[in-house]
């Protein structure tokens, strides 16, 4: 770019252009070259006549003008880290194409701009990168078009009882202390963020293959193993941690964290690290689809109850049904029990199903007294889930539908898990004292497939102990069994509990069992779950 030598005329001119702040310049163009015919001060002083992207700007705005193009154009410039809005319009009346160049300075806008976005992308506790800057910076990795890179997704067990137990505070401290060691066991050039309240999410660049990932995983498992010293708390925090691997058929960063995440709900489970598997997020989708149409069939009451009889080991007689809930959804599919009932837990689904089958259950009990014109001789057993028992008010539930029906709570039997104990103790025993109030029997399923406190389990108002099918399977050829099922009856009967085997398939089963001082059975050797009809007609039939 030319500049001409200083005169009068464009001094005097030139003062005129003083009058305005910003910096201003009138271009003209000769023999082909934009030449500066003035310009004010404030132009000068921010040495925009040295800018080198300038004058190809304005050529180009020329050019397309005399075409008939555009008569204003506005574009970027930054000089000397200074950022400007440069705006261009032609000057009438020339014999010459010229212009009038303004540029407004936008640096504080834009440093404030970038403030800002840095401030969003940013955890305010931690500092470190939040989901939106985890996601860019993911994005960025998976632009690039490699695939040697792995996310880690990481999920701090029990922070929200550390949080509601000793307040947000302590909490607070937690979190940046974990960050700090987890950020510890990182290498330089991986990348840390908290992507959720008690989520971090982790960007590894991977070179040694994808052992590198387990190695990670297992430094940061390692790092949080050694006890947080909080004000005067002692903590001791785990974790469970997802790892997706870098797939060039996956290119949206929101998937590659979903995908860490279903493997860190895999990591729950196992209690190591996981990574994701093609099939696991379809597994999820599924689920998701199934709890979809579980609502609804549970809102539709479009479940039913099937009924397996409980005999009398020595007689044969028929004592009593439990309940066990299907499912064939609109489109005929029959869902086993195994599949819908861990997603209507998990989805807290379990509550209304569990409401549906109780009522259900005591109805259907009540219309036998009436068939039989009189009590029918048998009673009727409920599961009750652990998520049941922690979020729903059981004992009233119970009454209200005792009370419906009509029948004393004697015939109705509520069986419990071990697992249920293990949650809350205190809490459950309170409930079973209250439904032991109105008269109900309280069984314990599975017994023996979980981890139950003997010491707990003699305190607690539990009747009958359920002999869980793992140990009766097989009980004709395996010593150790029959070893297990007698310590079992022995502990029932000097705790003064009944006992019901599980999973009978043979009546020679059923003989040892009884021979060996169990109660009570139920299996296919005596009948297979029947609707609520042919169960009648089987327990009139079996204790005619």
């Amino acid at each position: 770019m030319a500049t001409p030598p200083e005169s009068p005329w464009l001094t005097a001119r030139e003062g005129a252009l003083e009058l305005v702040p910003i910096p201003l310049a009138t271009v003209t163009v000769r023999d082909g070259r934009a030449v500066v015919e003035m310009h004010n001060r404030a132009f000068a002083r921010a040495r925009l006549l040295d800018e080198p992207e300038l004058m190809p700007l304005v050529e180009l705005f020329l050019s397309s003008e005399a075409h008939g193009e555009e008569r204003d154009w506005q574009a970027g410039a930054t000089v000397e880290r200074r950022h400007y809005r440069l705006t261009m319009a032609r000057l009438p009346h020339r014999a010459e194409p010229a212009c009038l160049i303004a540029f407004v300075d936008q640096t504080a806008e834009v440093r404030t701009e970038e403030t800002l976005r840095r401030e969003m992308a940013t955890d305010s506790l931690t500092g470190l990168p939040n989901r939106s800057g985890f996601t860019d910076v993911l994005e960025a990795s998976i632009a690039r078009g490699s695939d040697c890179w792995a996310v880690l997704m990481i999920d701090l067990d029990r922070f929200s009882r550390f949080n509601a137990c000793l307040g947000s505070l302590t909490g607070d401290e937690l979190l940046i202390t974990v960050a700090r060691r987890i950020k510890g066991a990182l290498r330089h050039s991986d990348t840390l963020a908290r992507t959720g309240g008690d989520e971090f999410g982790v960007l590894l660049n991977i070179e040694a293959g994808r052992a590198e990932a387990d190695q990670v995983a297992r430094r940061i498992r390692e790092a949080l193993a050694t006890p947080f010293r909080l004000s005067e708390y002692e903590l001791r925090v785990s974790c469970a941690i997802g790892i997706a691997f870098g797939d060039g058929a996956v290119t949206d960063p929101e998937d590659v964290i979903r995908h860490a995440q279903v493997a860190m709900k895999k990591s729950k489970a196992t209690k190591n690290a996981e990574s994701y598997q093609t099939r696991a997020l379809d597994t999820a989708r599924e689920e998701f689809a199934m709890e979809t149409a579980l609502r609804r069939a549970i809102e539709g009451e479009r479940l039913n109850l099937v009924y397996q009889p409980i005999c009398d080991l020595a007689t044969g007689r028929v004592t009593g049904f439990e309940a066990l809930a299907r499912w064939t959804d609109e489109q005929g599919v029959h869902h086993e029990p195994g599949r819908f009932i861990p997603v209507a837990e998990e989805s807290g689904l379990i509550v209304p199903l569990g409401r549906w089958a109780l009522d259900q259950a005591v109805r259907t009990l009540a219309q036998w007294d009436v068939r039989a014109g009189g009590c029918c001789g048998a009673t009727v057993a409920v599961n009750l889930s652990p998520i049941q028992l922690q979020r729903d008010a059981i004992p009233e539930i119970v009454a209200r539908v005792l009370a419906d029906s009509g029948l004393p709570g004697e015939r109705l039997k509520l069986e419990i898990t071990e697992s249920a104990l293990i949650a809350d103790p205190d809490r459950i025993a309170r409930i079973l004292t209250e439904l032991k109030t109105l008269g109900v029997t309280i069984a314990m399923d599975d017994f023996g497939t979980g981890f139950s406190n003997l010491a707990s389990l003699q305190k607690l108002p539990i009747d009958v102990l359920k002999i869980d099918r793992t140990f009766v399977t097989g009980l004709l050829t395996d010593r150790d069994k029959v070893a297990i099922v007698r310590a079992i009856l022995g502990l029932s009967q000097a705790l003064g509990m009944d006992t019901v085997a599980e999973g009978i398939e043979a009546v020679e089963v059923g003989q040892t069992l009884a021979a060996l001082g169990c109660t009570m059975g139920q299996g296919y050797a005596y009948a297979r779950p029947l609707s609520p009809d042919d169960a009648y007609a089987f327990l009139r039939a079996r204790n005619a």
